[in-house]
């Protein structure tokens, strides 16, 4: 009974740090308070986009988990990277957490530039998404924030240091890695079937679920649609997806209205 008690104390008191630091931290709480759905779709798609690099395609593929169980294996990405947003990298959890992903990522195939990159779509990613979706842009204060945490995280895993200075560097650099690597491989193309129909159902709107494979194509750019052999959705098709989001975000906004009068 002793030891409960003392674990429980420990807990409320990692729980109460973590609501301290998403608090004052701008890019922990755009992510994990004020647009949660909208970064967790972001995070998704940011994962989705790694299956256009032929290299990551066959080790996430040769793992077996993305197409039995992919929404396990999302699941289990994006409780590390919220766990290390709301935690913060330096904190005794995200120590910990950095630790478990060095551990999962130490397999052959995986390079430092391969990580690299992985890191670039999960933090360019889901701003992208909240400034095409959400129901207001993302600021120049949770920019800066946003490139902090991923410069402590690429150094915390000994990454190539990412281009000093800014996100839109990080950005950049990404865009110039997805011309050179982006290509069609067989694994992608299966990693993305699953993915569409097991994953990102669960990430959109209730209205959309039933046509998840449809409107998760109409997410899709068109480098990341050739690399994955996706054929566009019909124009009706990406202007539901596009009326179904920008509801959600409306919603949101008059929601936020109404309870700050």
């Amino acid at each position: 009974m002793t030891g409960a008690r003392r674990t429980g104390a420990k807990g409320t008191g990692a729980k109460r740090e973590r609501q301290t630091y998403a608090a004052s931290d701008p890019y922990a709480r755009l992510v994990l308070r004020t647009m949660p759905e909208e970064s967790r779709t972001g995070l998704t798609l940011g994962f989705v986009r790694t299956f256009g690099v032929p290299e990551i395609a066959r080790v996430l593929h040769g793992t077996g988990r993305m197409t039995s169980a992919p929404r396990a294996r999302a699941k289990a990405t994006g409780a590390a990277m919220f766990g290390l947003i709301g935690h913060g990298v330096d904190s005794p959890e995200g120590r910990q957490i950095v630790e478990a992903l060095r551990a999962v990522h130490d397999r052959p195939g995986i390079t430092p530039e391969l990580m690299r990159y992985v890191l670039a779509c999960f933090t360019v990613c889901p701003l992208r998404f909240i400034d095409r979706h959400g129901h207001r842009q993302v600021t120049g204060e949770e920019r800066e924030a946003a490139y902090a945490f991923h410069l402590s995280l690429a150094l915390a895993l000994r990454l190539p240091e990412p281009p000093d200075g800014r996100l839109a560097d990080v950005e950049r650099w990404m865009g110039e890695f997805e011309r050179a690597r982006f290509a069609p491989s067989a694994e992608g193309a299966a990693l993305w079937r699953s993915a569409s129909k097991g994953l990102l159902a669960a990430r959109l709107p209730a209205a959309l679920a039933p046509l998840a494979s449809a409107v998760a194509a109409s997410l899709l750019d068109g480098p990341l649609s050739a690399a994955l052999g996706v054929r566009r959705p019909a124009a009706p098709v990406r202007a539901v997806v596009t009326y179904a989001l920008r509801a959600r975000s409306g919603q949101v906004r008059r929601k936020m209205t109404a309870e700050r009068g």
